[in-house]
């Protein structure tokens, strides 16, 4: 199958959200598709051309070609077909009967064969020698893809020696590249920046993706807290509004108090009683449920241990207008020291407001929602949290000071809350390195980007280097991987993954059959303390495998292993659609600070004005940001690379069990299943994986349909709704204390504020039903495998 590059060139011109004019080159590939695919019905994916990707100037993108991603032809072949075929009869051709022998008829017919010959000689030479490699813009040339796969051997030597070719020196040029780029916002866009870096790190297929979307953005003039009693007026950095000079309005100055908001927040401002409801769990609002009256008060939270989205629910439900957000000291590492810091916060669950589950290309229909919730919602300093509260106490005897509320006194302010909300174009970048066997398949790998105010670059100097390593080899060996790998800078991250979900959203049909796994990079290096793994139970024994290499460390089970953890978390970043929507097998490698006695979690949902600099201090010479690479990248050649993917049924089906244990709502019957579950797996690991392992039984049909089975797993785990904030996918749970079905210790504790246990009932049906529906699902794969089997000894 030949394929040609076709150069198109024009220019789009967008205002994104560091606003410039962009060059964008446009790759498409036309293939030239054999005759069997036609025949086969094989369409493929190939979005309308008249689609646009913005609704203002960006008419120059409407061509998303993706023509790369087609399903793969079945590997049994049209001849193979036709021997099956009862009716397939091969008639011989009956000679003439008054065929004349004539001496110089056979002459001319002999010389005309051999000049035939020669011809199809030199064709067949010239031709292959000229198509082992195609034409790229910029006259960039790469190998093709080898026409057979290379032997095992030789791509684990391969794989090695991407892995080996990582370097942190590389990584830390990388780093310092983007950190100077990002901090001088006038010279351009950063995803247009993040596309130069790939391109000349060797990757060539390669575009910017461009949706308009509605952003909530900080507002010139400061929103206030003013003090009723006093009069006293100040800003949520805790500084009073007459020490402040005066911004001209509009303009968007690099000021630490203008970033002090909460995106996509209710507008407007709140005269009422402050309410002090510690992290606001359903335990802390049960017991002010009692004695007071919350109705349109204003809650002051802190942020941790439990999603923001689903704890200001709950204030709704409870009554409040509105919510101070606080990060108390204590439960910052000792370094970072959370609490002083200025910070913002997204309530957007994922994805454009105005087009909610639906891309937002051109001539879509758009919701102006201004806001997501009707609380007003305002982070603040800690140290304002303590002017509003009358007492603290100092936590057993740290330096640091637990805030807590006094009931001796009570304070009214008034709340004013402003945001600005505009369409602007954000920008991915998305870039791949077609697979050699299964071209339909793909890995995908995820950082993001974003202007001066993120700590974006160390994510994609990391995902920049693989690429720069994987290109090598791609150049030098002709080397491909099995499967396709798409590498991606989502833009818009801040705000609520935006990018991320629009492109999900966009090619969410095609990557519900194609999409293999997810692995993140969101902020993999925010400290020197522990190694932090999070990963589908699917990717569990691989992850741990790769770890234990890359440590030289002998261990089965996490207590063993000092300094680094796996678990299945819920975490902040761009895996969040393929988690939730997708039920994609997803991993996370991250270097984080050492929390204290595990610390409240949910932290990281506050987004810092992070100085670049930070990340040296801890990590002068990259070796960690050389680790994350190394593991990364290993993880995702393995997953790209083996004939069979590296996935484990049997941990799936130990999670769930694990998660019913010591669960004292699980009934019998759930227990029964989560068995039946286990045994399933067993059998499908035992009777199908290992016989596929080996290269001599390896049949291709045989294989496709069993890495369909292991790829599409877990997608029994999403259930249809969850409270804000929870995942769908119900395999992770909430926090690292906690191995229980989130979705089901939530509904028990709910049940106490509504008096009512309709919701639990409901959850467990739902949770039953998963446990249940994987359990068919692979006894199902495993009949179909059995059955293609037995058939094709018959016919072989």
């Amino acid at each position: 199958m030949a394929y040609q590059k076709v150069d198109q060139r024009f220019r789009v011109h967008t205002e994104d959200v560091d606003t410039e004019e962009l060059p964008v080159p446009s790759l498409d590939l036309e293939w030239d598709m054999e005759k069997e695919l036609e025949e086969s019905g094989f369409d493929g994916f190939e979005p309308d051309s008249s689609s646009q990707h913005c609704l203002a100037n960006s008419a120059g993108n409407n061509d998303l070609d993706f023509e790369f991603m087609q399903p793969s032809a079945s590997p049994r072949g049209r001849f193979a077909r036709l021997e099956e075929e009862s009716d397939y009869i091969v008639h011989p051709r009956q000679g003439s009967k008054n065929q004349q022998g004539s001496l110089s008829i056979i002459a001319k017919l002999f010389v005309a064969g051999f000049i035939i010959f020669i011809c199809g000689f030199l064709i067949g030479y010239y031709g292959r020698k000229s198509n082992s490699k195609h034409t790229l813009p910029n006259n960039i040339t790469t190998p093709m893809p080898p026409t057979s796969s290379i032997a095992v051997s030789d791509d684990g030597t391969i794989l090695q020696s991407i892995v080996q070719a990582i370097e942190g020196y590389s990584i830390r040029s990388f780093f310092r590249n983007l950190t100077l780029f990002a901090a001088e916002s006038d010279r351009g866009s950063s995803a247009a920046h993040v596309m130069e870096q790939w391109t000349a790190s060797g990757l060539t297929e390669i575009r910017l993706v461009n949706y308009t979307v509605l952003l909530s953005l900080p507002d010139a003039n400061q929103n206030k807290i003013i003090l009723t009693n006093s009069s006293q007026c100040f800003h949520p950095s805790g500084q009073q509004c007459s020490t402040l000079p005066s911004a001209p309005h509009g303009k968007k100055e690099k000021n630490d108090l203008l970033y002090f908001y909460a995106a996509y927040s209710a507008k407007g401002s709140l005269e009422a009683e402050i309410i002090d409801v510690q992290y606001g769990t359903i335990d802390d609002l049960l017991q002010l449920q009692s004695s007071t009256d919350v109705t349109k008060k204003i809650a002051l939270i802190k942020l941790g241990k439990a999603p923001l989205l689903y704890k200001l629910s709950l204030l709704l439900e409870a009554g409040f207008g509105g919510a101070l957000v606080y990060i108390d000291p204590c439960d910052s590492p000792p370094r970072e020291k959370l609490g002083e810091k200025t910070f913002w916060i997204s309530l957007n669950p994922g994805g454009d407001p105005s087009t909610p589950g639906y891309p937002s290309i051109g001539g879509i229909f758009r919701e102006h929602r201004t806001n997501i919730t009707s609380l007003l919602v305002q982070p603040i300093a800690a140290s304002l949290a303590q002017e509003l509260l009358s007492s603290m106490e100092k936590a057993n005897g740290n330096e640091c000071f637990q805030l807590t509320n006094s009931s001796a006194v009570s304070k009214t302010i008034r709340l004013e809350v402003a945001t600005v909300s505009e369409y602007r174009t954000i920008q991915n970048v998305i870039g791949y390195v077609k697979g050699s066997i299964n071209p339909d398949k793909y890995v995908i790998v995820g950082s993001h980007h974003g202007n001066s105010e993120e700590l974006w670059t160390s994510s994609t100097s990391i995902i920049t280097e693989v690429i720069r390593t994987v290109m090598t080899q791609v150049q030098k060996k002709r080397w491909r991987p099995n499967r396709t790998i798409l590498f991606c800078s989502w833009g818009g991250s801040i705000f609520g993954n935006i990018g991320s979900y629009e492109w999900a959203e966009e090619m969410k049909h095609v990557l519900q059959s194609n999409a293999v796994a997810y692995v993140n990079l969101f902020k993999p290096v925010m400290g020197n303390g522990t190694l932090n793994t999070v990963v589908s139970p699917s990717l569990r024994q691989l992850a741990t495998d790769v770890m234990n290499k890359r440590f030289s460390l002998n261990c089965t089970r996490q207590e063993n292993c000092s300094g680094r953890k796996v678990n299945s978390v819920q975490v902040e970043g761009n895996s969040d659609f393929f988690i939730n929507h997708l039920g994609v097998p997803t991993v996370q490698f991250a270097y984080q600070e050492t929390k204290p006695s595990m610390g409240p979690g949910f932290l990281s949902e506050a987004f810092l004005l992070n100085d670049a600099s930070v990340v040296e201090t801890f990590d002068p010479n990259f070796n960690l940001h050389e680790t994350i690479a190394k593991l990364t990248a290993e993880m995702i050649l393995h997953i790209a690379n083996e004939p069979v993917l590296p996935f484990s049924v049997l941990d799936v089906a130990l999670e769930v069990q694990e998660k019913l244990k010591d669960d004292n709502i699980a009934s019998e019957q759930m227990l029964a299943l989560a068995n039946a579950l286990r045994e399933t797996a067993q059998l499908f690991q035992s009777d199908e994986m290992r016989p596929a392992n080996d290269p001599e039984e390896r049949d291709p049909a045989h294989l496709r349909m069993l890495n369909d089975v292991l790829q599409n797993l877990e997608k029994n785990f999403l259930i249809q709704h969850a409270p804000p904030g929870y995942y769908r996918n119900i395999l992770y749970h909430l926090n690292e204390p906690s191995s229980q079905f989130s979705v089901m210790k939530e509904a028990v504790n709910h049940c106490n504020l509504q008096k009512t246990n309709q919701t639990l009932t409901k959850i467990i049906s739902m949770v039953q039903n998963s446990i249940r529906s994987a359990q068919v699902y692979l006894k199902t794969g495993q009949n179909s495998i059995k059955r293609d089997a037995s058939v094709h000894k018959k016919t072989s």
